[in-house]
């Protein structure tokens, strides 16, 4: 484990507790997980992983303003996608993540000064960052499915990341997959169907 690795997984805990205590404190302490997540995912080559960071660091800055000016307050309803939209955003969810990995898996041919060497896992690590991007966007419209990405995402996680001797980022991959799963079940609870 690098030190990298351990203040990045502090300062991400951290600022998912205080995101749970609704404190604007949790945006600049996310772009710090941001920014040491960025650093450690070039070192290990996950680009794909990489390059979730730099979009990460784009909502945090947003998230950060956003809970800075006022009627931040308004409050979507919990609520499930129709069936046929759901298969459509999965749909398109692959196709994107195809895409991605086979780009990711030339990457090191394609911009050889940046990307040293060849990516490792492009695929599975351009799944899971093109799920991370849907599940966000999901969840920031209070679809229910935006749970069921993360956990996805998660159980990926915890293989892959133990799998590049990241294993601190794999024990918190089991803890967002506890949250995911507790998420899902708060959130069903109050779900309605909205089309």
């Amino acid at each position: 484990m690098s030190y990298i690795e351990l203040l990045g997984t502090v300062f991400y805990l951290w600022s998912i507790w205080l995101i749970s205590q609704r404190k604007i404190l949790t945006w600049p302490v996310g772009i710090v997980s941001v920014l040491l997540y960025m650093a450690l995912f070039y070192q290990i080559r996950l680009y794909s992983d990489f390059l979730e960071q730099i979009y990460y660091l784009v909502v945090s800055v947003y998230g950060w303003w956003r809970w800075s000016t006022p009627d931040s307050s308004k409050v979507l309803q919990i609520r499930y996608s129709p069936p046929r939209k759901i298969v459509l955003i999965a749909a398109i969810t692959v196709a994107i993540s195809f895409a991605t990995g086979a780009l990711m898996s030339q990457i090191h041919l394609l911009l050889p000064a940046i990307f040293l060497e060849k990516a490792s896992f492009p695929y599975l690590d351009a799944l899971t960052t093109i799920m991370s991007f849907t599940a966000m966007w999901l969840m920031v419209q209070k679809r229910i499915e935006s749970w069921y990405y993360w956990i996805i995402v998660d159980i990926i996680g915890i293989w892959l990341y133990y799998v590049k001797e990241v294993k601190f980022i794999a024990f918190l991959y089991v803890i967002l997959l506890l949250i995911a799963i507790n998420g899902s079940i708060s959130w069903l609870k109050t779900a309605k169907i909205v089309h």
